[in-house]
């Protein structure tokens, strides 16, 4: 994320100031804002091995390739319920974020960093691998001055697609940019779902109004923060406009469904140039017969389509139908194929 420019204007891990200062007010210790820490750990055994001043390799942890330089300038202890608690609201080590951040060593290293690699995504996803340059330059190209990104880790449904075709509607072009990084266990590889999604974009929308694009980024849950962050790195990429659904970023109850909405509304002028595209609960509903959402339906919730990420795939393991009000065919006969390899 650092290599390809994604974290822009970060140089490198944040020391100890940035880091207090992200938590507490996010910001970063210059002021400008910036709402999760990007931080590196250690365990203190490794920590004592390096002295201020000097230069380390970091590592791929698999390969064991070299995939930057880093001046390390500060070394420092943090505290995670401080950090729990002001990013994530919560320090219960249930949340797959807080446990992440528990996980991590006793030390920091801050200092900026030279990036030798920016890994396999490159190569693995040769056709989705945008930079933010390259993404910017297409908008132009296109003639695109307004986009609306939409962020997702999952095939998209007909909820998915409709939050992508009311930003059509009021922007020049949607970015569909998927997370290529770590997900939760059961989540579909990135691979299958780009066929998904790409699918649904071939067989339901307008030609060129639409870019599928991924980036390596690691999901963190930490909703409404989370939320912030993903607008953050999208305008980076160029984008006017981020697409915020229902509990955006979010993971169990830990948040409000509308928590990542109201974030941006407490933000200082000038924090972010890239806005929210606010959009309510969306869903299939059989008495207004097509899509809506639940500003713009007026009708009880019996006869409204809408089944859970965790039911979609139980159906699609047990090989059952999953009715056309919620995915569309072209998107289910690939998730199924992918369902039936793993048995």
């Amino acid at each position: 994320m650092l290599g390809m420019g994604a974290y822009t204007p970060l140089a490198g891990f944040m020391g100890e100031g940035g880091w207090r200062s992200v938590c507490a007010d996010m910001k970063l210790a210059n002021g400008v804002f910036w709402p999760i820490p990007i931080t590196l750990s250690a365990s203190q055994e490794l920590a004592d091995q390096i002295s201020i001043g000097e230069e380390v390799a970091l590592c791929d942890g698999q390969s064991g390739d070299i995939m930057a330089i880093m001046s390390v300038g500060e070394k420092y202890s943090i505290d995670k319920e401080f950090e729990c608690s002001n990013v994530y609201r919560t320090t219960d080590p249930a949340h797959p974020g807080v446990k992440k951040v528990l996980e991590q060593g006793a030390v920091n290293l801050g200092g900026p960093v030279s990036v030798l690699s920016e890994g396999e995504y490159r190569e693995k996803y040769a056709n989705l691998y945008l930079r933010p340059e390259q993404s910017r330059a297409l908008f132009i190209e296109k003639g695109w001055s307004r986009v609306a990104a939409f962020q997702t880790r999952n095939p998209m449904h007909r909820s998915h697609e409709y939050l992508a075709k009311i930003a059509v509607e009021v922007t020049d072009g949607v970015f569909i940019h998927q997370v290529l990084g770590a997900l939760k266990p059961g989540d579909i590889p990135a691979d299958v779902r780009t066929r998904a999604i790409q699918a649904m974009i071939d067989n339901y929308f307008r030609k060129d109004t639409v870019i599928q694009a991924g980036y390596p980024i690691e999901m963190r849950y930490a909703g409404p923060r989370e939320a912030l962050l993903h607008a953050l790195i999208r305008q980076n990429f160029g984008c006017s406009h981020l697409i915020v659904g229902r509990d955006h970023a979010g993971v169990g109850d830990y948040y409000g469904p509308f928590d990542a909405h109201h974030i941006f509304d407490e933000l200082w002028e000038g924090a972010l140039v890239t806005r929210a595209l606010k959009i309510d609960i969306t869903f299939y509903c059989k008495k207004c017969y097509g899509m809506a959402t639940a500003k713009t339906c007026p009708h009880d919730q019996k006869h409204h389509v809408s089944i859970s990420g965790t039911q979609q795939r139980e159906m699609l393991m047990n090989d059952a139908d999953i009715p056309p009000e919620f995915s569309r065919p072209e998107v289910v006969a690939i998730l199924k194929e992918y369902y039936a390899s793993q048995k």
